[in-house]
């Protein structure tokens, strides 16, 4: 397939060797910074070659870039994440257009395992008072976005499956926390990809589910993965259509 890379730092970077892997055609590789390596700017030529675009850009070019991609009619996996604000903007954007646009805090496959496990652990804690459940996620000192959205994903996924857990508290406490409330805590130092952890925990024993990312191969792997998927679809989806084809193929 014919890919348009949206976003040319160490993702787009990781993104590329991917496809070239599989054997696909990168278009071009655009970036906010043209110039920067390869990087240049979308032309209308850039949009019409492409079958598919991949985007992990900053918050603020979302909007407009899902709005080339509706112009173009071409499909869209997004990686991109801090654009919440947004999201009734660009949903309302792609179903006018009716292209498909698939919107992920994060395309590791691994990770989609760890939050099925978390919120299955989640589930089975409900009948058990004694445990409480709280997340903290490690990034390295240049990610720029606190909590990360993957661990407010796991935390999303807890709260579904966890009726007394009501509501998410990231900020930093002066008092105590309150038992309706789970903690996302975040740490940002060092060169660390990625490790997510939810800690269920009780007096007489601790529970930890983690997920620790090695690099950011596998992060770029599922996104191409999605983008294979998405041709030919429709619609503003979640990652979780795509992992729920994903994991069914296995059964």
């Amino acid at each position: 397939m014919n890919v348009l890379i949206m976003g040319y730092g160490k993702m787009g970077h990781e993104i590329e060797a991917v496809l070239r892997e599989r054997g696909h055609r990168i278009v071009a590789r655009i970036d906010e910074k043209p110039g920067l390596g390869d990087a240049t700017i979308p032309t209308e030529k850039h949009l019409t070659e492409a079958e598919v675009a991949i985007e992990f850009s900053q918050p603020p070019a979302v909007v407009p870039n899902a709005k080339l991609y509706a112009k173009a009619k071409i499909p869209a996996v997004v990686g991109t994440t801090g654009w919440k604000a947004s999201e009734e903007e660009v949903k309302r954007i792609v179903l006018d257009a009716g292209i498909a646009y698939l919107r992920a805090s994060n395309f590791s496959i691994g990770a989609h395992l760890f939050f099925a496990l978390a919120e299955e652990a989640a589930r089975m804690i409900q009948s058990l008072p004694q445990y409480d459940v709280l997340l903290y996620e490690i990034h390295h000192n240049q990610k720029k976005d606190s909590p990360s959205g993957t661990a407010l994903t796991a935390a999303d996924r807890i709260l579904h499956a966890l009726p007394r857990k009501k509501r998410i508290v990231t900020e930093k406490l002066d008092r105590k926390i309150e038992p309706d409330e789970l903690h996302v805590a975040s740490v940002r130092g060092g060169a660390v990809p990625g490790i997510h952890t939810v800690l269920l925990d009780s007096e007489a024993d601790t529970i930890e589910i983690t997920h620790s990312a090695r690099s950011r191969k596998g992060f770029a792997l599922g996104a191409v993965l999605a983008a294979e998927w998405i041709i030919g679809k429709k619609g503003f989806l979640s990652v979780e259509d795509f992992i729920k084809d994903l994991f069914l193929k296995g059964r």
